[in-house]
This record gives structure tokens, sequence and C-alpha cells, in this order.
């Protein structure tokens, strides 16, 4: 009974593990197969991202603006009021581009393509699977990894950095529009503190979470969906696990890199 005990622990601590990489090596075999083995043509491969773009970045732009208006003024109008009481409103810059730029814009666009992007992806993978689809796509000697995933693995980063930086440029200067109307706050003055706020570490970091939210939503949303042998019921389930999976690695890929920036910035200065 222990020795089921401690097989059935140690099949639970290497599950995420053993996940990772064969989501990462299939990330490896996708882009082989694409430059690589190539039969459909460049062409349709640039279609098919085309579409995948179009739907992941440009029908969410309605959802990302009124988002980002919201988080952009709430962030403002709170920070402006509380630091003119405390006399450090020249800080409003630092705490946009530390609140907005660093961690509401990467998260907030990853959850969202997540519930938008992922699970369509997941699903339509899962019915090309049932529908044996992809089977025909073998049969007539086109490789699934390089005409099905890597597409839609390249438009959804390409997506998520977009919707990231257009929802940090919403939030910022779409937010100051909005208080504007409510507190008596110089543009001038705004747009210097953000100026003087801003670091390349920030862009560095930026493109580090989008990147990768990008890779592991669509990578692990295409996976799912291949996972779906022959009954239509499989599909709702592999979607609930691409969100799942999704959400889990986003977040602690998120929490990891904004911890071990702090943790170097205390050490820069000698607290650590």
């Amino acid at each position: 009974m222990i020795q089921a005990t401690t097989h059935r622990l140690g099949r639970s601590l290497l599950g995420p593990l053993e996940y990772t990489v064969e989501v990462v090596f299939m990330i490896y075999r996708s882009f082989r197969a694409a430059i690589v083995d190539q039969p459909q043509g460049f062409r349709t491969v640039f279609g098919v991202i085309s579409s995948q773009i179009y739907f992941t970045g440009f029908q969410a732009l309605p959802l990302i603006t009124v988002l980002a208006l919201a988080s952009g003024g709430v962030t403002i109008m709170q920070s402006s009021s509380n630091l003119a009481l405390l006399g450090g409103g020249s800080m409003i810059g630092n705490l946009m581009i530390m609140i907005i730029f660093r961690e509401v814009a990467p998260l907030l666009t990853a959850l969202i393509v997540i519930a938008r992007s992922g699970t369509a992806v997941a699903s339509e993978i899962g019915s090309m699977r049932v529908n044996n689809e992809i089977e025909a796509l073998e049969v007539m000697g086109i490789d699934p990894l390089s005409f099905i995933v890597f597409p839609r693995l390249v438009g959804g980063i390409i997506s998520v950095i977009c919707l990231a930086f257009y929802f940090s440029v919403i939030a910022i200067l779409g937010g100051f529009v909005i208080t504007s109307l409510v507190n008596d706050l110089a543009f001038s003055f705004y747009s210097e503190s953000l100026a003087a706020a801003f670091v390349k570490e920030d862009a560095g970091i930026f493109l580090i979470k989008n990147c990768f939210s990008g890779a592991i939503i669509f990578m692990n949303s295409c996976h799912q969906g291949l996972l779906v042998q022959n009954s239509p019921h499989e599909i709702p389930q592999a979607t609930t696990r691409a969100v799942v999976n999704s959400v889990i690695y986003v977040v602690l890929f998120n929490l990891a890199v904004t911890t071990l920036f702090y943790i170097n910035q205390l050490m820069q200065i000698g607290v650590l």
C-alpha cells in the first residue's frame, strides 16, 4: 500500500513536468515541420496565420478597449488622489508602468485570449479530429503540425503581443482622458512622469511575458485538441483542460518573472 501511494505521488509530481516537456517538444516539431517539410506552401500557411491574427487580435479589440479604459482610469484616479495627499504625485508614472505595463496588461490580455481564442482552437481541432479531417490531411501528405499547429502558434503569439501593447496604450492614455474629467491632472506632468519611470527592463519583461503567454495558450490548446479521439463528448473536456492548464501556466510564469525582477531590483540596491 505504501509503494502504491508513493507511485501515485511520484506520477502526480512528474505529471506537470512531463506535460511541459511534451508541449515544448511539440513547439519544436511544429516549427520544424513548417520550415523543413512544407508541401502545402508558404502562402497557404500565411493565410491561416492571417486568419488567426484577425480572430484573436482584431476581433478582440472592443473587449480589450473596455477593460483597458476601466483599468487605466481606476488606477490613475486612485493613485493620483492618494499620492497627492501624501505629497508623492510624481510617483504616478512609476505606478502606471509598474501596475499596467508590467502586470495588468500581460495578465488580463492572456486571460482574455484564453477565454476567446484558446477555447475556440481546442474545440476546433477536437472537432477536426472527430471528423477525421486531420487524417485526411495526413493522407494528402500534409503534416498537421505545419498546417494546423504552426499557424495558430505564430498568429497567437503575434496577437497576444499586439493586444497587450494596445491594452497598455489605451490604459495609460485613455485612462488619463477619463481621469482628466474628474481630477485636475496636467498631461505634461503625466507624460514626463511616465517617461522617467520607463526603463529598458520593462520592455524585456513585457516581451517575455507575452511571448510565453501566446506560446503556452495556443500550443496547449492545440495539444488538448489533438488528444481528442473519436467521441464528440471529449471536445468540451479537452477545451476545459486547455483553459485550466493555460491559466495555471500563464499565472505561474507571470508570477515567477515578476518575483525574479523584484529580487534583482532588491539585490541592486543592496537589500538582499
